[in-house]
């Protein structure tokens, strides 16, 4: 999935924490509500600016920085 159109990162918002379409809501903020047991369906019921293929985003742009922090670690 290309996440580039989706993830943002502004220095002035939420301390330049990766966010979604420029929201306020970071990358981190998703993960930690998938981490605790709420599906996709219950984020989207209480976030209506989400859509899935924002939830989808967050978690292929979170595999493509682990992946580079383990190629960067070679």
């Amino acid at each position: 999935m290309d996440y580039q159109h989706i993830i943002t990162i502004e220095p002035g918002k939420r301390s330049g924490k990766p966010c979604i379409r420029g929201m306020r809501i970071t990358v981190y903020d998703i993960l930690e509500y998938l981490a605790s047991g709420m599906s996709e369906a219950e984020i989207l019921e209480d976030f209506s600016e989400l859509t899935s293929e924002d939830i989808k985003a967050c978690l292929a742009f979170v595999a493509d920085r682990e992946k580079k922090l383990f190629v960067a670690s070679l």
